[in-house]
């Protein structure tokens, strides 16, 4: 589907534009945009790539008319741009806000004046149930891209729900084998602490499957496994044949200890498609009976989360660990 297509990706010299560009630069697509406000790391990557399939557009998507100017011509876009890290997300709300609230409703807006086929919001379990500012940020970006999507008949807008990508940037992985390497203790917050597992792979074929399934309004979660980050930590420690204490340094800012990705609510309306959920947009007219005097199906009892999902052993958190190909790379070069 995307043969002779010119994609954009906001946000995208981050983790998830380079696990799509490694994907399919080398294929039939016929140009891949990236958008960001980093010209360093815009610079890096064309370097690294050197394709003339790959452009560089330097703007924020908090101005709408820099987002735009990258928008002409544009058949899909990938919508990553975001502050993603929590703890920073405390301390400053109100950029969280400009970025992943707004910055998204600039997207969108572009996106339906520049006839773009379709537009897929990435956002994350954290905006299921939030108790932090990043989750509040990515639920009120979810609610704005189902509004945005009752709007228009040119544009499918939809969404996917990520639980925790693994080796993406700022991620624990990545941490606990750079401590490792230097025989440093390993900083936990909570052993117990549970939570989702997805590749940068899965990360682009949940985008994919989106694009092939959405309605508009839908958003697409993949059923996932979860391991407890002792465990994950244990089982770095077996890949490397090396063992250092284990640091246990409490939760940070509005951290859970579980992770959901569907409410019990959205279970309720979910549409179990096997491998994915997709959760249908709320369709109805703004009539405050259907809210006030009609009543609605159960809700279920539990909600989607890293605690009643598939549990995985150390065992199958290294295999799943090795299919990584950075980790692979760290044990061949510091691996023992």
């Amino acid at each position: 589907m995307l043969e002779n297509k010119t994609i954009l990706i906001t946000g995208g010299t981050g983790s998830f534009g380079n696990a799509v560009f490694d994907r399919f630069l080398n294929e039939g697509i016929a140009e891949i945009r990236v958008f960001s406000r980093d010209e360093k790391k815009q610079d890096d990557m064309r370097r690294h790539y050197n394709s003339k399939k790959l452009n560089f557009y330097v703007g924020d998507v908090r101005n709408y008319d820099s987002i735009l100017n990258a928008m002409h011509g544009v058949d899909f876009v990938f919508s990553a741009a975001a502050l993603k890290q929590v703890p920073s997300c405390e301390f400053f709300p109100m950029e969280a806000v400009q970025t992943n609230i707004e910055g998204t409703f600039n997207t969108l807006r572009a996106a339906e004046v520049c006839g773009v086929s379709n537009v897929v919001c990435l956002s994350t379990d954290k905006a299921v149930y939030p108790i932090n500012a990043m989750g509040i940020s990515k639920a009120m970006m979810e609610k704005v891209m189902v509004a945005q999507s009752r709007n228009n008949n040119k544009t499918i807008m939809c969404g996917t729900r990520y639980g925790n990508v693994m080796y993406s940037r700022g991620s624990v992985i990545p941490l606990f084998v750079e401590q490792i390497r230097n025989s440093q203790p390993l900083t936990i917050t909570d052993p117990n602490m549970t939570r989702f597992l997805m590749t940068l792979k899965e990360s682009v074929d949940l985008v994919i499957y989106a694009f092939s399934n959405a309605k508009p309004g839908d958003i697409f979660v993949q059923k996932s496994p979860s391991c407890t980050i002792g465990d994950l930590a244990k089982a770095i420690m077996e890949l490397f044949n090396k063992e250092v204490p284990i640091n246990v340094i409490g939760t940070r800012h509005g951290e859970k200890r579980s992770e959901s990705l569907l409410t019990r609510e959205e279970m309720a309306i979910a549409e179990d498609m096997n491998t994915h959920y997709r959760i249908p947009a709320d369709v109805r007219g703004l009539d405050y009976g259907a809210y006030f005097d009609v009543g609605s199906r159960n809700v279920p009892d539990e909600e989607y989360n890293s605690d009643n999902t598939k549990r995985l052993n150390i065992e199958e958190i290294k295999k799943l660990l090795l299919s990584i190909p950075e980790m692979r790379a760290e044990l061949e070069t510091h691996g023992k």
